[in-house]
Parts: structure tokens; C-alpha cells; sequence
């Protein structure tokens, strides 16, 4: 069989990996290239490589993260109120897993999207489902989905995602719709899956912000029972990252 048939019926196979480790070994001398079983541990993992390569990039673009963002670019400081230490406890994204909550507070520009993201996508890369939405497009589309009927479904799909990111919590007052919708989400994912909320308030703000006491009561409940809460300091990041 040809060096061009193999490559061929490789990729008919659906093992690209496997194709370019092949391609690549028949590229050297034919005294250097390597033995059976070394040929073979390359194909395996070039394939495994190329199949993990492949499910990140179907997971960030679904997520939809407004900015790629790497967890190791994050700047840790006194100034920032985020150590090293704090970063790397999740970084191995063990919260998602364990169904616990991350929030994220600070003033604007202090760099709590970005975070939210750097987290996004490195859930993304240990493939875990990730979905970033701003708390106004949330609100637009449960709305859109109570007039179309699709409400429950929209919730249902919703569920189905390993780390919902809901960024600039309290941008804007929050509708009924929006209160209920967050509460069934809540506690259908309690214990089970994950949510990052950002917001410019204080998280004792939060409450008063819910505004209706008992759904405010219920909401901040399951938000905040096992959850990991980041409150970022200093000036804005944005104006550093134009310069």
C-alpha cells in the first residue's frame, strides 16, 4: 500500500492524528525514522492529541467567551486583592466539578470579566461545557422565551451546561422573569454544576438588589452556601491594557 493510500484511508477513518504522525515519520531518512512500536505510541498519541485539540476548540466556540483569555496570564497582587495561592486552588476547575460557585466582585475596569473568562476558558480545555452570557442578554432571551413559548426548554438546555457565566450581575434592574429563571437554575444545579457571576456590587449589595425578600432569600442561598468569592481591588486594567 502506498505512503498516500495509507494517509487517505486514515483520514477516511476519521484519524487525522494518526494521518500526521504517519505523514510527518515518512518525511525522515528512511535509517532514522523509528521502530514499530515507537511508530505506533506516536500515532496513539498524535490522535489523542488531535481529538483533544479538536473538543476545546468545539467547546470555546460554543462558550462564546468575549475574550480568550489563558488562566496563567491572569496578574496576581496585593494591589488586586488575588494571590497566586487563591488562583491556582482553582485553576484545576475542581469548583465546576464539585458544583460549587465562583463570584466575583469589584469595580468596573478591575478586570472581573476578564477572570471570568481566563476560568471559561481553561474549563473549556478540561472539557467541561462553559457558556458566558452578560446578565442583559440573559434577561433579553428568557423574556423572548416566555413569548415564544420555549421557556422551559431554554431553562432545560441551560442545565445541561457544566459552568454557566452570568457577567455585570446588577448592571441593570432585574425583572421577575429574570428572578425566577435564576432561581430554578440555582437549585436544579445546587451541588451538581457550576455558575461565575461578576458584578460591580459588593455582595452584601446583592440581596437588596434582588430586591423581592423571598426569592432574594432563596437566591442568595444557593448562591453563596459553597461558593468561592474573589472581591478584586485596584485601579482600571482597561486603560493599562489600550496603553
Amino acid at each position: 500500500m502506498s505512503s498516500n493510500l495509507i494517509i487517505s484511508q486514515l483520514k477516511s477513518l476519521r484519524l487525522p492524528g494518526m494521518a500526521e504522525a504517519v505523514s510527518d515519520m515518512l518525511k525522515l531518512p528512511v535509517q532514522m525514522r523509528p521502530s514499530l512500536e515507537s511508530a505506533v505510541t506516536k500515532m496513539i498519541e498524535t490522535e489523542i492529541r488531535s481529538r483533544d485539540d479538536n473538543r476545546t476548540a468545539r467547546l470555546l466556540k460554543a462558550a462564546r467567551l468575549p475574550e480568550k483569555v489563558l488562566i496563567e496570564s491572569i496578574t496576581c497582587s496585593a494591589a488586586r486583592n488575588l494571590t497566586f495561592d487563591q488562583l491556582s486552588a482553582l485553576s484545576d476547575c475542581g469548583f465546576v466539578r464539585n458544583g460549587e460557585n465562583l463570584l466575583i466582585t469589584g469595580k468596573t475596569g478591575c478586570g472581573k470579566s476578564w477572570l471570568a473568562c481566563a476560568f471559561g476558558h481553561q474549563a473549556c480545555t478540561l472539557g467541561l461545557h462553559t457558556q458566558y452570557m452578560s446578565m442583559n442578554h440573559f434577561t433579553n432571551i428568557l423574556k423572548q422565551a416566555k413569548l415564544d413559548g420555549t421557556f422551559e426548554a431554554l431553562l432545560a438546555q441551560l442545565n445541561r451546561i457544566d459552568l454557566l457565566i452570568f457577567d455585570d450581575f446588577g448592571l441593570q434592574e432585574m425583572d421577575s422573569i429574570t428572578r425566577i429563571a435564576l432561581l430554578t437554575l440555582l437549585d436544579d444545579r445546587y451541588g451538581k454544576k457550576s455558575v461565575i457571576i461578576t458584578s460591580q456590587l459588593a455582595l452584601d449589595k446583592w440581596y437588596d438588589y434582588i430586591a423581592e425578600a423571598t426569592l432574594a432569600d432563596a437566591i442568595m442561598d444557593r448562591l453563596v452556601n459553597s461558593s468561592h468569592h474573589f472581591d478584586l481591588q485596584g485601579p482600571s486594567l482597561r486603560t493599562k491594557r489600550k496603553k
